[in-house]
This record gives structure tokens, C-alpha cells and sequence, in this order.
């Protein structure tokens, strides 16, 4: 049943992409008006007393634990143990978005929403699903692919999952991309998850392979299709290559054309080094979206995130929210750049130094991650044999595909490791 509160949503979507593509759940879905909402009104209006919130306040702040206290001193008690607003806590998302715009210049001057906080970027591409995909909605993905991306999609939403191969003749496929893209595009709408750098091959595209991307879509938004393309931009930033696009594909597609509706997925978590923080955001962008048009669809993903977790944590915003007001903070972080691409050159060097007719490496450039391809081998099977017998551990992610963090490689450790994947793979096939 759709009630008034997500119909009055429905109603201001209603002329734009976002709103067709909903999902079933997308359309039922809506913001309350219930505590959160009254609770807000009042702590604007409440000047006597505010009596909405369950939490423990005593003199208008609320109550800590010594010893919870006695490890953080220089927090307060309100930026360490009171509640989030639904959406996050609005001077982080309004920094994100100065962020976002600083790393994609692009953005300058472009409409697109306020970044929401959401508990982590799975949690991002859980709620996405749960706004746009539903039986009849399938999502478009690479293969290989993060294996949480299909259990969100297939197992969660109940939709299917399409995967295009990646990669053909040692080079990114972007015509098979587009088309999977067009074949998609025979039902009116397309959904698309694009993950760059990409998990679990590490591949980001270069600036011809992004500016050809974009051209798909604006060529299938031109002939009518509704297209929805979720930006999963976990790793962005870990570029190792000069050819590599250096923006965010969204940069281009907020404002592509009025068809098309894209979605960031970003944060920290990657980026910033603070994966157990559990914190990211998503953010929309169409061309021709007003502001209360924004405001409608972020009231949607409020309603599923009001739904599921109610808010984010606390601590993880306020810690992150002092970081960037830390102007050493891009410094440190170009430090710990400096040991991933370090680690990234070496096994570059050894990818580049050793052949083999049982693996092959994927393309990558960027990220965390680089891939095998085991042609002639189980993947799970030399995983197994690489942990049992050699004490290393590596990530099966199909049976064909064997995923390398070498993000998690001191240098020391690569060479071993490496030649231990290929001597193992060798002594499989035979």
C-alpha cells in the first residue's frame, strides 16, 4: 500500500527519471513524521523544555560514562554519544560535497544533492537497491564483480543480476558494455553499477574509455532510455597511471541529459583509511532536478535508512568531521598513497617479469586489488592449496577468478607471495 506521506513524494517526482525508475519498495518508501521529524521541529522550537528524544540529558547536554569519556577527553559528550541526524550530521555532508567538487572539478557549478551519510558504502548500495531494484528491474554489472553486489541485488531485492565480461583480449570491453547497456535498454530503463577502481580487478578506465562511456549513456538517454548509473567510487583516487580518468564518472553524468539519474557511492572508508569507521554517502544527480525535487528523493532514502539502522554512528562523523578541518590531513594521507603505489609498481614489475599458460593477470592500474584469471584451474582450489600449503592467504572470488589485496603486502612479502601463485598455479595444471 502506498500511503499519503510517500504518494506526496511520488507526486514531486513524478516528471522526473528518478521517479520512474523506482523501485516497488522505492515508491512505498517515505519519510516519517514521527519522532526524528517531531523531534527536530522541536529541538528548533523547544526553548522551555524537549521532552522528544530518548536519550539521557542532564542541563541540555546528554550524559556520559567516565570511562567511555576518559578515552576520548576532547570530544563532548554530544559529539560522542547523541544521536545522528537521519541524513548525517549536515556540516559533514556539506564538507563531502566541498570535497567532492575539490577532487572533481567538474561538479563546479552543477546541481546535484547534498551528500546523505549512510553506515558504510555496502549499506549505500544496499538502500539504492532497495529504491530502484525489485523483480521486474535488473541491474547491470561487471564480471568479475564484488561477490556482495549480486547477494544485494539477487538475494536482498529479488532482481536480476546481468553481467557484462569486463575485460576481452587483455583490454577493458567496453563494447560489451554498451551492449549489455542496449539490450537492457529494450524494457525503457536500464539500472548500472560501474566500480572504478574496480574490486576485484583493481582497473580503472582511461580518459578515452570514461569519455566513450559517457557517450553510451547520453547516446541511450537521447533515444528515450531511462538510465541509472550508481558511480561506486569506494577506492577513487588510488590512481597509479597517467592515462587514468582522474574524475568521478558522476562528474560527468549529473547533468548529462534530463534521462538520466546517476548515484555516488563514496566515502572515507577507502579513501581516507578508516575502513572499520563504517561510513559513507550517497549522493544524486539529473539534469533539470529542483531543489524540492531533491529534497523528495533524499526524503526516500532517508525513509530506508529510518527503516533499517535509523542513523549512522555517531563518533565515526564527529572524528571525520575534525579531519577535515585538519589541514595536515591530505598531507598524511599522500604518505599512505605513497606505500600502496609503492607496493602497486612492484607487482607491476613482477606481472610484467614472469608469463605463465595457466594464469594470467587482469588489467589493473589503480585500487587496492589486482586479479588472476585461472584458465586452466579452480580458483577455490589453488586458494586452498596457497593457504594450506604455503601459508598465504588470497580471495576466490569465482572459479576462474583468484583476487590479490596487495594493498595488505608489506614489500617484503610480494615477491614471495607472487611466485608462490604462479609455482603453485604451474604445479596444478600438470
Amino acid at each position: 500500500m502506498i500511503t499519503p506521506l510517500a504518494q506526496e513524494l511520488n507526486v514531486i517526482l513524478k516528471d522526473t527519471t528518478a521517479g520512474s525508475l523506482l523501485s516497488d519498495l522505492g515508491q512505498r518508501i517515505y519519510f516519517p513524521k514521527g519522532i526524528i521529524a517531531q523531534s527536530g521541529e522541536a529541538k528548533k522550537l523547544g526553548n522551555v523544555a524537549n521532552g522528544t528524544i530518548g536519550m539521557t540529558v542532564v542541563n541540555g547536554t546528554p550524559v556520559i560514562l567516565p570511562s567511555v569519556h576518559n578515552n576520548v577527553p576532547l570530544l563532548t559528550s554530544r559529539e560522542l554519544v547523541a544521536y545522528a541526524p537521519t541524513a548525517g550530521n549536515p556540516d559533514l555532508r556539506q564538507i563531502w560535497k566541498d570535497n567532492m567538487i575539490k577532487k572533481n572539478p567538474s561538479l563546479k557549478d552543477k546541481s546535484f544533492s547534498l551528500p546523505v551519510v549512510v553506515p558504510g558504502l555496502t549499506a549505500g548500495i544496499s538502500y539504492l537497491a532497495d529504491l530502484f531494484l525489485d523483480e521486474t528491474k535488473p541491474l547491470i554489472a561487471a564480471n568479475p564483480s564484488w561477490d556482495n553486489y549480486v547477494l544485494i541485488a539477487n538475494a536482498r531485492r529479488n532482481a536480476d543480476f546481468i553481467q557484462f565480461d569486463m575485460f576481452k583480449d587483455g583490454k577493458f570491453n567496453i563494447d560489451g558494455l554498451e551492449a549489455a547497456m542496449r539490450d537492457g535498454a529494450k524494457s525503457g530503463s536500464v539500472r548500472i553499477l560501474l566500480n572504478f577502481p574496480q574490486n576485484p580487478s583493481g582497473y580503472s578506465p582511461t580518459v578515452s574509455e570514461a569519455k566513450r562511456l559517457v557517450e553510451i549513456v547520453k547516446d541511450l538517454a537521447e533515444n528515450g532510455t531511462k538510465v541509472m548509473v550508481w558511480c561506486d567510487d569506494a577506492y577513487f583516487g588510488l590512481a597509479y597511471e597517467k592515462d587514468i580518468e582522474p574524475q568521478s564518472l558522476f562528474a560527468y553524468l549529473c547533468d548529462l541529459h534530463p534521462n538520466v539519474l546517476a548515484a555516488k557511492i563514496d566515502g572515507p572508508t577507502k579513501e581516507d583509511f578508516v575502513w572499520g569507521f563504517r561510513a559513507g554517502f550517497i549522493t544524486f544527480g539529473s539534469k533539470g532536478m529542483t531543489e524540492e525535487q531533491y529534497d523528495a528523493l533524499v526524503k526516500k532514502l532517508m525513509g530506508v535508512i529510518r527503516s533499517s539502522v535509523s542513523c549512522a554512528s555517531t563518533v565515526p562523523q564527529t572524528l571525520l568531521l575534525k579531519a577535515y578541518q585538519n589541514p595536515s590531513m591530505e598531507s598524511e594521507k599522500i604518505e599512505f598513497r605513497k606505500i600502496l603505489e609503492a607496493r602497486y609498481d612492484l607487482v607491476k614489475e613482477f606481472i610484467t617479469t614472469h608469463k605463465s599458460d595457466v594464469i594470467e593477470a587482469l588489467p589493473f592500474n589503480s585500487g587496492y586489488f589486482m586479479s588472476f584469471n585461472t584458465k586452466k584451474i579452480d580458483a577455490e582450489e589453488l586458494r586452498q592449496k596457497l593457504l594450506k600449503e604455503k601459508g598465504i592467504g588470497t580471495i576466490a572470488i569465482d572459479a576462474s577468478t583468484l583476487r590479490v589485496a596487495f594493498s595488505s603486502l608489506d614489500e617484503d612479502k610480494i615477491e614471495i607471495v607472487y611466485k608462490a601463485i604462479y609455482e603453485t598455479a604451474d604445479e596444478m595444471s600438470k
